[in-house]
């Protein structure tokens, strides 16, 4: 299948500083997930996919599409969801998300009708005759959402989709996606800071760490491969424990107040942690192997830039 998009070589600067640094990847048909710290210049190749910024150098193809030759074509079969607002004040959502599907290249009455389907679709057929600016901020999610939808797209780009949402709102959104990429079967980028979305929504992910790519590939498999996982519970300074294992060269985060989970590269095992312990005067309570997670993926990769 032809890839979602394709990025290689791609470096766009702003003054000096790099928010992308030759970067290559492929974003394949399906479900991807963009993870990255905030400035890890996600929202930068997301706008660069669309051609609304132009790369320092690099090539990119979204559906097939040169992004320097096509970017008008490319942004008629994509949706794009943006992480700020986009609404405009004095207009109900259906109207609203009609002009979304109009300059999209809808014609009037097809777009209108499109625009009471999708509002329906994402839970806002009640209020669809509402202005947008009475909305909630995760009212508003759900009309950026549907505005990306209107027209009927190939690919979806999503930034920050649950961004502001309520627990249940944001259940539900992460719903409406899987449905979108897994049962409407459409192209779906998920740009978040959030890796339970990704893990709930995707089936790959791309991480960006300081503009440069941390990892890339199907999750099933970054999950499976190289390092081991254990949690660990101490008696005693627990950031201190998490500090040493740093230095000693094993990424580690919290999963709770008291379990630290660490990642034991390919070759080591699972007695220098009994090491460190011994010194740092720390008392092992509790060690036990465990399977891997999207954020030991996220931990392991963005510690290694």
């Amino acid at each position: 299948m032809t890839p979602a998009a394709t990025v290689t070589g791609v470096t766009v600067h702003y003054g000096s500083r790099p928010a992308l640094d030759n970067v290559t990847a492929v974003l394949p048909a399906g479900a991807v997930g963009l993870l990255g710290p905030n400035g890890a210049g996600k929202t930068t190749l997301i706008k660069s996919l669309l051609g609304l910024i132009v790369p320092d150098r690099g090539d990119m193809r979204v559906l097939g599409l040169d992004v320097r030759t096509a970017p008008l074509e490319i942004r008629r079969r994509v949706g794009y969801m943006p992480e700020s607002d986009g609404h405009i004040p004095g207009m109900n959502a259906v109207a609203f998300v009609a002009y979304c599907g109009e300059l999209a290249g809808l014609p009037r009455n097809d777009a209108m009708q499109r625009a009471h389907e999708v509002l329906h679709y994402v839970g806002l057929g009640e209020a669809r005759y509402r202005n947008v600016e009475t909305y909630s901020t995760g009212m508003k999610q759900r009309i950026k959402l549907a505005q990306a939808l209107v027209h009927d797209p190939d690919l979806l780009l999503l930034d920050e989709p649950t961004n502001g949402m309520d627990p249940k709102g944001r259940d539900e959104m992460v719903a409406l996606i899987h449905d979108i990429a897994h049962d409407r079967g459409l192209n779906v980028i998920v740009s978040s800071h959030l890796l339970p979305d990704v893990d709930e929504t995707c089936d790959h992910v791309l991480v960006l760490s300081r503009g440069r790519v941390a990892t890339q590939g199907p999750i099933a498999s970054l999950k499976g491969h190289g390092r081991r996982v254990f949690e660990v519970r101490i008696k005693g300074d627990t950031s201190r424990f998490a500090a040493a294992l740093q230095q000693a060269g094993l990424e580690c985060h919290g999963s709770d107040e008291d379990v630290i989970r660490v990642l034991v590269p390919e070759g080591r095992d699972s007695r220098e942690l009994f090491q460190v312990a011994v010194e740092q005067g720390a008392q092992l309570r509790h060690l036990r192997a465990s399977m891997p997670t999207l954020e030991d993926i996220f931990v392991d990769a963005v510690g290694r830039r």
